[in-house]
């Protein structure tokens, strides 16, 4: 038998509609840094973001207990896509833009382990990090946008595509412009990573 972590998404859901919790364990697991990385990025407040990836969860349990779901796509896309909403619905709320921006307290790459690396491999990482986030934050949002969920999502541009609701050339002409924007910076602040 095959051990729990290397079932599909698709396994793992029918297992838990089955009543095996352990199925639904594993999937979050699977998929936690992601999703929680792209509603941290999109909502700045690493408590937000813990709530927003709370309340995402509730919801795609409430509908895999309903039997609602349906496998029409894969599970992360549509995970995605209901933690974006959430952002969405919470940026609505408060009637302001979404924008990258993050505070000295809020490391988004704590989600990450680096614990194999030695401590100057970590500075140095974080100081890339920082670069980074640093330059996203001056994008324009679409722009900001289409790459954090290509590239810390690991989403298709179909599925970018969908979920903002522009065409596949519309996704990749703002990557396009983003990846420009940012080469510019890099070269005018002379910042190699």
């Amino acid at each position: 038998m095959r051990g729990i972590s290397t079932i599909s998404d698709f396994e793992l859901i029918r297992s838990f509609q089955e009543g095996n919790t352990v199925a639904l364990e594993t999937l979050i697991l699977r998929h936690k840094e992601r999703i929680f990385t792209s509603i941290l990025l999109l909502v700045k407040d690493r408590y937000l973001a813990e709530d927003i990836f709370q309340d995402a969860f509730i919801r795609i349990i409430d509908t895999l207990r309903s039997g609602r779901y349906s496998d029409e796509g894969k599970f992360l896309p549509w995970a995605m896509r209901i933690a974006r909403n959430l952002c969405v619905d919470h940026f609505r709320k408060v009637k302001r833009t979404p924008t990258i921006k993050t505070g000295e307290n809020q490391d988004l790459f704590e989600v990450l382990n680096f614990s194999e690396e030695s401590t100057e491999d970590h500075i140095v990482r974080r100081q890339s990090h920082d670069r980074v986030r640093d330059m996203l934050d001056q994008l324009p949002a679409d722009q900001r946008e289409v790459i954090v969920l290509r590239h810390y999502a690991d989403m298709s541009f179909k599925e970018i595509a969908e979920l903002t609701s522009c065409s596949i050339n519309t996704a990749l002409g703002r990557m396009r412009y983003g990846l420009i924007n940012l080469r510019k910076m890099m070269t005018q602040r002379q910042i190699s990573l």
